[in-house]
């Protein structure tokens, strides 16, 4: 029973964190699933934000302000690879590479040459804390939901259409006079913005900006995602309610996490047991698709043909 109390009481923390890697898998769905574009941008400008967010406030800046810092400092990193990309001809995958690995230098630079800053709540007013995972998922909540609806009006616009266009089909987009190269920025610049803020609002979280937090945060991106669209792809058919999947896919992917700590498995393995949902849940679509054309429905032609040979015979 005690067992039970002790994940109960973890819960909050995790569906917090849920929430606020829910703002960075949402940035991620923009590239994977809109934009077909993939993009490694992600480990790097996390930890971008987070930085920027973090000095920002041991500066004296308050933590909203510190927060819009980190949402323009993400979409910078965006824009690097999308020059990258547009302007030097460098392929998708392997300019978010580039960026991410000069971001570690950058990040190390931004923090003062430091591994990570630390920002208690004890010294300055946070929007986020660990101490507080109630307040922390009332304010992420927010965020998630706010941002869904700015997206979803944004990709209403002339502008967003054409980046939905330009990820459906960019040949298509381009006989239609879309620049692709330009939809291809705005998308990058957006989805690391919001990468940065989620960045931003972790490190006020876990009370600090540490130049490894953004290590496989790709992984879990990927993860939310996935999980989401699986879960509850034939269910959700609206455009928002999709990407308020995405978030949700978050918080399952956290309370797992929380499972396994409570079930006592090695917390090292966790990148390996995120690896083998992913590709769990990857894989699901597929075999799906695969045995559905296997097997062949009652009254087909070939079941036609089987039944008459068993007459005849």
């Amino acid at each position: 029973m005690n067992f039970f109390t002790a994940l109960l009481a973890q819960m909050p923390d995790a569906v917090a964190k849920g929430l606020i890697w829910g703002l960075m898998a949402l940035g991620v769905y923009i590239t994977y699933k809109i934009l077909d574009f993939p993009d490694l941008t992600v480990d790097g400008s996390l930890c971008t934000g987070g930085a920027v967010a973090a000095v920002m406030i041991v500066s004296g800046i308050p933590a909203p302000i510190a927060l819009v810092g980190a949402l323009i400092a993400g979409g910078v990193t965006g824009a690097v690879t999308g020059i990258l990309h547009t302007k030097m001809g460098i392929p998708g995958i392997l300019a978010g590479i580039l960026t991410q690995l000069a971001l570690y230098s950058i990040n190390l630079r931004i923090m003062g040459n430091r591994s990570n800053v630390s920002v208690s709540v004890d010294q300055f007013p946070l929007m986020a804390s660990i101490r507080y995972p109630e307040q922390t998922c009332l304010i992420a909540l927010l965020f998630c939901v706010g941002i869904v609806a700015v997206l979803c009006w944004f990709f209403g616009t002339e502008l967003g259409s054409a980046v939905r266009a330009t990820g459906s089909n960019p040949n298509m987009a381009r006989a239609q006079g879309i620049n692709t190269n330009g939809t291809k920025m705005v998308a990058l610049i957006l989805s690391n913005a919001l990468v940065g803020l989620s960045g931003g609002l972790f490190a006020q979280y876990q009370s600090a900006s540490d130049v490894n937090m953004g290590r496989g945060a790709i992984v879990i991106g990927l993860a939310a995602v996935i999980i989401g669209e699986v879960i509850f792809g034939k269910v959700f058919r609206n455009f928002a309610l999709k990407m308020l999947a995405v978030a949700i896919g978050a918080i399952l992917y956290y309370l797992v996490y929380q499972v396994v700590i409570w079930l006592g498995l090695n917390t090292d393995d966790m990148k390996l047991i995120t690896a083998l949902i992913v590709a769990a849940f990857l894989a699901i679509p597929y075999w799906k698709g695969k045995y559905a054309h296997v097997k062949v429905p009652a009254g087909s032609a070939n079941a036609g043909a089987k039944t008459g040979g068993d007459q005849d015979a």
